[in-house]
């Protein structure tokens, strides 16, 4: 079954893109590659029993299963040793990719509290997007009641464009609300 989302950017979005920017090839035309999602523990790396409750509650958002990270040297100060678990993180492609972005879209960041839109600086320079989150509360998925402690994730869009104007574009088509007095 294909996403709502992809159909979308085969129907609607391509084509503009096309226009737009001139491409002679549809092989040029930017697209979504890869989403990742990563959640640091944080204080929690002491405890065993948040690895798997990270992992569960990572799984319940994207509908896929994470894997942990590892730290690759040891750093005194921060109470850390080589090999010591340190975040989850979880790629999305394909279908579990647009399934993940029309939620984050459609339902997650309405949700936001005080939300007046992502910030357009947040593009690497090489056409991928990064947002963090505050919480995870704003997943439907997510029971309040069974929740730990509140901690937050960042989110990568992976796009292969060459510029930040391509993808912005691309992005705000697909219906990322993206804030109109910023830069």
């Amino acid at each position: 079954m294909k996403q709502r989302l992809y159909s979308v950017y085969v129907k609607n979005v391509l084509p503009k893109l096309k226009e737009k920017f001139n491409y002679n090839n549809d092989n040029q035309i930017p697209s979504i590659k890869k989403i990742v999602v990563n959640r640091g523990l944080g204080q929690s790396n002491q405890n065993s029993k948040y690895f798997d409750y990270f992992l569960n509650e990572l799984a319940i958002i994207t509908g896929q299963r994470g894997v942990i990270t590892y730290s690759k040297k040891a750093i005194a100060s921060f109470k850390l040793r080589k090999k010591s678990p340190v975040g989850v993180v979880v790629t999305l492609r394909g279908e579990k990719m647009y399934a993940f972005l029309d939620r984050l879209i459609n339902l997650a960041l309405p949700r936001v509290r005080d939300f007046n839109g992502l910030n357009k600086e947040s593009f690497d320079g090489f056409g991928n997007f990064s947002l963090g989150l505050n919480e995870q509360l704003m997943f439907p998925e997510i029971d309040y009641d069974k929740i730990n402690s509140i901690c937050g994730m960042d989110i990568s869009i992976i796009v292969d464009s060459k510029t930040n104007e391509e993808s912005l574009f691309l992005l705000g088509e697909l219906g990322l609300p993206f804030s109109s007095n910023r830069i």
